[in-house]
């Protein structure tokens, strides 16, 4: 048994590390609250910029998208892996960098690249694969106008035929304890059937094609947004989990050393009377 210096010991460097968790905890959950209400104010407005183009282009005849639905044999495949800056959450980026190596052998005998967003996955991925780029400075100011510029990126990269295909791997935010990992395909523009047709009485300024090629490139900067402020979103929900269940630990644990310090305090008490006491039976004989 540790002797009770060794276990105070303990019990000292636990709390310390409870404080610790549970400060961790408290951050992640106010910054969670803001970025949990800027992708639920998000959603319906990427929904409804899809649908509207996916209206728009069920209307029309033939290939609308331009460059960005030009469908290419799939040679050259580029994966876009949104991790975290830091870690303490879990299996979060674990998640995704499993998720990418499955891609990436899922697209056995092809060239397959990885652009990282964040820190960790970069970390990880380029010790297995290549990686192109790493934008994990983004998370210190995350806008869409920054957004934006990686989104034209990558779309300058399928354009000027670097890459045949183009995906989106990140955590989709669910809630605070519920984080799905989700592969959304980017480039090329899937082919769009099957779209509630807009009623012929509207008058179009401009042409309903050039209104498609304009909303083509913001509705990629929307998508790589919401992946971003999703993956943002179920980071601190990852970490606030994780550091509670840290906490939760911790105190059991120090309450385990608690008990096992008090027992061994009684045992060398009750050792010390009994020498106290077989001494003085020792002296009266």
């Amino acid at each position: 048994m540790a002797n009770l210096k060794e276990i105070r010991n303990r019990i000292g460097s636990i709390s310390s590390t409870m404080q610790i968790t549970s400060a961790m905890k408290m951050v992640s959950a106010a910054k969670l609250k803001k970025a949990q209400d800027a992708i639920t104010a998000m959603r319906p407005y990427a929904e409804k910029l899809t649908e509207l183009l996916q209206n728009l282009s069920a209307t029309l005849d033939g290939n609308t998208g331009g460059a960005f639905a030009e469908q290419r044999e799939v040679n050259k495949v580029l994966i876009v892996a949104i991790t975290s800056n830091r870690g303490l959450c879990g299996a979060f980026n674990s998640n995704v960098i499993k998720s990418v190596k499955n891609r990436t052998e899922f697209y056995s005998g092809k060239t397959v690249d990885v652009f990282a967003i964040g820190k960790k996955g970069n970390d990880v991925l380029r010790k297995v694969s290549t990686v192109i780029d790493n934008q994990s400075a983004i998370f210190d100011n995350l806008t869409f106008d920054n957004v934006s510029e990686i989104a034209e990126v990558l779309m300058q990269k399928f354009i000027d035929g670097e890459y045949d295909k183009i995906e989106i791997v990140y955590n989709h935010f669910k809630n605070a304890a519920t984080q799905i990992v989700k592969t959304e395909h980017f480039l090329p523009l899937e082919p769009i059937t099957g779209g509630e047709a807009i009623a012929s009485d509207y008058i179009f300024e401009p042409s309903k094609e050039e209104i498609v090629l304009t909303l083509i490139p913001k509705s990629l900067k929307t998508q790589l947004y919401k992946s971003i402020r999703d993956s943002f979103a179920s980071e601190h929900g990852a970490r606030m989990t994780a550091m509670h269940k840290a906490t939760d630990n911790a105190t059991e644990l120090r309450n385990q050393l608690k008990l096992t310090y008090n027992k061994a305090r009684q045992a060398a008490i009750t050792g010390e009377i009994l020498e106290i006491v077989g001494g003085a039976e020792a002296l009266n004989n």
